[in-house]
């Protein structure tokens, strides 16, 4: 039985990558990113989720203070309105 060496001493398994790596800058790649609409859409929204969060937390300091006075008929009305559907 004859058995060949596949890694000899004078071959190195490293050398493509360490070329690769020497090559100079303007020859390699360069990065480059592109946002879609549907991603500038949501970072939109989330500006929009930040004026919701400030709104929820006047909400809250005046339910803590108890100064909130919701209204009765618009609170009745929006039940009406969601049950409805």
């Amino acid at each position: 039985m004859k058995i060949n060496h596949l890694n000899s001493a004078s071959i190195n398994p490293y050398q493509r990558s360490a070329e690769k790596q020497q090559l100079p800058q303007a020859a390699q790649k360069q990065d480059k990113v592109e946002i879609s609409s549907k991603a500038k859409e949501l970072q939109q929204q989330n500006s929009i989720d930040a004026a919701r969060q400030e709104k929820v937390a006047a909400l809250k300091k005046q339910i803590e203070s108890g100064t909130y006075q919701p209204d009765p008929k618009a609170v009745a009305e929006s039940l009406l309105n969601h049950y409805k559907k």
